[in-house]
């Protein structure tokens, strides 16, 4: 057979995975590869126009949940929203357009809408009186419900609250609508089964949002049953055999924390049954504590009241110390990445401690271990990060000022906590690697959007006058590097994110060069299009020059 003529992408800015190149010439793909940077354009190759714009590998997201995401977008989306009104207009709206559907589900409420961050179950009534409701906040360590899903679960002012989670109550103990951690499962267990094929178009439309915005491949950071829903392994395994998975996915499969290293053995046989085409089942996924604006990210020292008064609460390590750590060295033993959530100080710590027992002589092992969130970092915990050889998996877009982060954490966590949030900077500056992801649909999936707050502190289109921590900035190179080189490494895909002679041409080509203007501007960067393996995935190609 004739080998299919090449393209050259000429007329583009460049970042290579690492550092910007400005003018560096024509990059030429051929059979999914980069053949060539710079030089001339082969004769017979198909030329395309990039007009300017920046010319990058594809972003690589390092901790996303893509069915989940995608099935709230083809329920009762509420991530849109901004306010209890639009939240309760919406539901109303959903629900009175599915009238045939036995419940309302979605999601994607921000905990900042309501007084705090608990909504009512007698607002979900006034517009769905008449079926149950379940819809899980953004962060998906809660859900709000109403009268009837509690009901249904049998929750009552009798039924007491599970040991990781609670049900938010009324000054006579009677729960009012929001479910925080392990309570959601009391309601789970009475939701209506997902069918495979839901699951399967939930994979494609969230796959077809995230090509949209540049991204190429990810790690989907809960392979497993939680919150509602099904274990989505088997959704990729479908996509992987019938060739609708475009992307390269590691899927990083879900510790059960109620039980402990016996579950090893059937990690590493669903490993085995799940790793096909472009999904590789090769990571594990422990939630070591829960998030800091429903005080359960476990904290060194308790959070505070609204008066600014020490509380006995400190959080919850879902794993205990001891045994996270016995986790960690099963799963390395086995070859198993661990990627770890870990939100508070003291879950923070409790992971390195643990990735700390791992040896540190015999055969070379390069598993890329890492943890995600990083929202509170003891300055001593820093530098462990570069010595353990633990790459920070930020979630930058979480690093600024907004609602969220002004009346349900700073008001609790204290003027010296505070500081500690989100140092990237320092971690970098320390010699940590760096490796970014969205964890959508808790936040959006916009890389763009999280790069401009990585380097600026604060959030496109807010005030820019208030940066948060603005010593925790990193560089657009760094920003550029963590979301395109770094995730791709943390993937264990060392021939994608950068763009040189060998790499597979996983492309995105934005509608400006970000290097070239002010760091202020960059969210106003977009994507034009998306190639996996040379093929365009997103976007609309910028045609013939």
């Amino acid at each position: 057979m004739t080998a299919a003529p090449p393209t050259a992408f000429v007329h583009a800015r460049l970042f290579d995975g690492r550092r910007h190149r400005g003018d560096a010439g024509p990059v030429v793909v051929q059979d999914g590869r980069v053949v060539a940077v710079g030089g001339e354009v082969p004769s017979g190759a198909r030329v395309v126009d990039c007009a300017g714009g920046l010319l990058s590998p594809g972003f690589t997201d390092a901790h996303v949940h893509t069915v989940q995401g995608g099935l709230e977008r083809v329920r009762c989306d509420l991530s849109e929203d901004t306010s209890r009104e639009d939240y309760l207009r919406t539901v109303q709206a959903y629900a009175a357009a599915h009238r045939d559907r036995p419940w309302v589900l979605g999601g994607g409420w921000a905990m900042a809408a309501f007084p705090g961050g608990t909504p009512l179950a007698a607002d979900l009534d006034a517009v769905v009186p008449d079926r149950p409701v379940f819809l899980p906040n953004r962060d998906h360590h809660g859900a709000w419900v109403n009268s009837r899903a509690l009901e249904l679960a049998g929750i009552t002012r009798e039924t007491p609250d599970p040991p990781d989670g609670r049900f938010e109550r009324d000054a006579e103990g009677h729960p009012t609508g929001t479910l925080h951690e392990g309570a959601m499962a009391a309601v789970v267990r009475v939701l209506p089964r997902t069918t495979a094929a839901e699951y399967d178009a939930a994979l494609l439309e969230g796959q077809s949002h995230l090509h949209s915005l540049g991204v190429v491949g990810w790690q989907d950071a809960i392979v497993g049953s939680y919150a509602g829903m099904d274990d989505p392994g088997p959704a990729y395994v479908r996509a992987a055999e019938r060739g609708t998975l475009t992307a390269h996915v590691v899927g990083a499969l879900w510790w059960d924390r109620e039980q402990g290293v016996e579950q090893v053995g059937s990690l590493v046989e669903r490993r085995a049954a799940y790793t096909s085409g472009r999904f590789r089942a090769t990571s594990v996924k422990i939630m070591q504590d829960g998030v800091a604006e429903n005080f359960t990210a476990a904290l060194g020292e308790p959070y505070l009241d609204r008066c600014g008064h020490a509380t006995s609460n400190r959080g919850h390590s879902f794993v205990d110390a001891a045994a996270l750590a016995e986790a960690v060295g099963a799963l390395d033993a086995q070859g198993f990445q661990v990627h770890v959530h870990a939100i508070g100080d003291r879950g923070v710590r409790e992971t390195l401690d643990a990735f700390a027992t791992l040896p540190r002589t015999g055969p070379a092992r390069d598993l890329r271990h890492h943890v995600a969130h990083l929202q509170l970092v003891d300055p001593a915990d820093v530098r462990r990060f570069a010595e353990l050889g633990v790459a920070a998996n930020a979630q930058a877009l979480w690093a600024c000022h907004d609602d969220q982060m002004d009346e349900l954490t700073i008001p609790f966590l204290g003027e010296e906590r505070t500081r500690w949030q989100y140092p990237f900077g320092d971690l970098e500056r320390a010699g940590t690697r760096l490796v970014m992801g969205s964890d959508w649909p808790v936040s959006s999936p916009d890389p763009l959007a999280a790069i401009h707050v990585a380097v600026n502190r604060w959030e496109h289109g807010t005030d820019a006058s208030r940066p948060f921590l603005p010593e925790q900035a990193i560089s657009l190179e760094s920003a550029f590097a963590a979301y395109t080189s770094g995730s791709a490494w943390v993937d264990h895909r060392d021939d994608a994110g950068h763009l040189a002679p060998g790499a597979v041409a996983d492309l995105v080509l934005l509608d400006r060069d970000p290097f070239a203007g002010e760091v202020a501007d960059v969210g106003a960067t977009r994507v034009v299009a998306t190639w996996v393996d040379g093929r365009l995935v997103g976007g609309e190609d910028p045609g013939d020059a």
